[in-house]
């Protein structure tokens, strides 16, 4: 488990970019990417393509539901997915306390623990998305099929 100061959150998620052969950039912002408006915005892509990295507790354990900017997670989906007894959203403090990333910037990938990824359903209408990169200011674009293969994620219909 991190506690957010013995790395650089931009560098982290590019080395696991790297380390899983991603060839694309990451491209840096003055603008905040903290909602998915900003994101939109920043990126100059429709809301739909951007992604969401929501981290949940599922009976107190990380889970990644990673979804298309205006769509919700459906906790009861996930918790029947995972066959647990109880799944929340995990609060911003355990977030970065756990993976080193700030909210607003939290990435789908980059984890020093395997995390069990969910992939919007949704995403996969669109050739690209735009992913945070460690930070408010950072992002790449992905196809949802690549990020599914480094994530080691599953596409599921997740969204209320």
């Amino acid at each position: 488990m991190s506690t957010g100061a013995d790395f650089d959150p931009i560098d982290r998620v590019k080395s696991f970019l790297d380390n899983h052969g991603y060839k694309g950039e990451i491209k840096i912002s003055h603008e905040t990417i903290f909602t998915v408006e900003d994101a939109a915005k920043a990126v100059g892509a429709p809301a739909e393509h951007i992604l969401k990295t929501l981290v949940l507790l599922a009976d107190e354990e990380p889970v990644l539901a990673l979804m298309s900017g205006p769509n919700k997670v459906d906790l009861k989906k996930i918790k029947q997915r995972l066959c647990v007894r109880k799944v929340k959203m995990a609060s911003p403090d355990f977030v970065y306390t756990y993976s080193g990333y700030r909210i607003g910037g939290v990435p789908p990938i980059g984890y020093v623990e395997k995390i069990p990824a969910f992939l919007d359903e949704d995403l996969f209408q669109y050739d690209l998305v735009w992913a945070a990169a460690g930070t408010d200011h950072a992002f790449f674009p992905i196809s949802p099929e690549e990020l599914m293969a480094i994530a080691a994620g599953e596409k599921a219909d997740i969204k209320k």
